[in-house]
């Protein structure tokens, strides 16, 4: 588990590679963004920005955040408390997805000296090292003298 102390600006986590198959992305898409673009392959070809099928951008969040929880282990959880994202290309079937966090800020905390809101970028890339999505997050994070009340 990485504590407060643990962490400095400019640190970089990279995360194992995680494969996006053709039938997850039409169940993540069926059950929670059931748009054509994401479930039907013939008609995805004629799309005119996708030109196929591609996850929803939340599928390729949701794999995000997994792989931020295996390689980025914080005391006490990723408490999101602010972040931004971009897709700047879709994720396809049979991507190996892989994600890379650099620390961009560490910003104590005014009135609990227990803990700090630590600021990063993440990239998800795929196997070809292009970018599917951007985000800036802003976490919590904790000493490890910290005390639950």
């Amino acid at each position: 588990m990485l504590y407060l102390e643990d962490l400095k600006v400019g640190d970089h986590f990279k995360s194992r590679e995680y494969e996006m198959s053709l039938q997850e992305i039409k169940q993540f898409a069926g059950a929670y963004d059931p748009q054509v673009f994401h479930t039907d392959e013939e008609q995805a070809k004629s799309h005119p920005v996708f030109q196929g099928i591609a996850a929803s951008g939340w599928h390729t969040s949701a794999v995000t955040m997994r792989l931020w929880t295996e390689c980025f282990p914080v005391a006490y959880g990723l408490i999101g408390s602010e972040s931004s994202l971009r897709w700047p290309r879709p994720t396809r079937p049979g991507d190996r997805i892989h994600v890379e966090v650099e620390i961009t800020a560490i910003t104590p905390s005014k009135t609990r000296t227990d803990r700090a809101i630590v600021s990063y970028v993440t990239q998800a890339k795929n196997q070809h090292d292009d970018v599917l999505l951007i985000s800036t997050t802003k976490i919590v994070v904790f000493k490890k003298d910290f005390k639950p009340e």
